[in-house]
């Protein structure tokens, strides 16, 4: 990945939307692919140390966080970061149906790939979609983030509706790689809840236009 490289986008008109958003998607999981194994690792050690200055993060005592696909910004070090600190984790749990749910991390052994392409879920018991509301702070995928804060992710519209939950005062952090932050703007749906801060493995910082 190129340091410090951003990402220009414009979507000239609303019947484009979501052919834009897909090629996006496409050009970022290329880009992604691309990353050597030994590259990810360092830079998943690079992201959780600059995720562990954060304030917000260093004050959380419970927060919510997700275990990264091979090819996503590596959570691996930051959970055991947070964990170590002591900080009740909550990790996303995928239902039938991709019901949103959550369950507490207890440790890299109790991750389980429950099936092919989803993310590792903890096995612990189910806790229901409104116990985002118990995180100090959410810890959210991205593949693309705006100026303003609008996040693009996976398509499925997964966080989308899981971050009604989220505690109106919780700030969401994205997490994704320097050349992933927009410098345009993406277009921002009715449901959609704007990030408050971006963290790369180059640094983070608030989104001033988040509302």
């Amino acid at each position: 990945m190129s340091d410090g490289a951003h990402l220009s986008w414009h979507t000239p008109d609303d019947e484009q939307v979501a052919e834009a958003k897909d090629a996006l998607r496409r050009e970022v999981r290329a880009r992604r692919g691309h990353v050597s194994p030994r590259c990810r690792d360092e830079l998943a050690h690079r992201l959780a140390a600059v995720v562990l200055t954060i304030p917000q993060v260093q004050a959380a005592g419970c927060a919510s966080v997700y275990a990264s696909r091979p090819t996503e910004p590596g959570t691996g070090p930051l959970l055991d970061a947070l964990a170590a600190r002591g900080v009740r984790l909550l990790l996303p749990v995928l239902g039938s149906g991709l019901q949103r749910d959550w369950a507490v991390y207890t440790g890299p052994d109790d991750l389980r790939e429950r099936a092919p392409g989803r993310p590792p879920e903890p096995g612990g018991d189910a806790l229901g979609a409104a116990a985002l509301a118990q995180a100090d702070v959410v810890l959210v995928p991205a593949l693309s983030v705006d100026r303003s804060g609008v996040r693009l992710g996976q398509g499925g519209g997964w966080y989308d509706r899981v971050l009604e939950h989220a505690r109106p005062d919780a700030p969401l952090v994205a997490l994704l790689y320097a050349d992933e932050v927009l410098d345009g703007l993406l277009p921002r749906s009715a449901h959609d809840r704007p990030v408050t801060h971006v963290a790369t493995p180059e640094g983070w910082h608030a989104v001033a236009d988040a509302s």
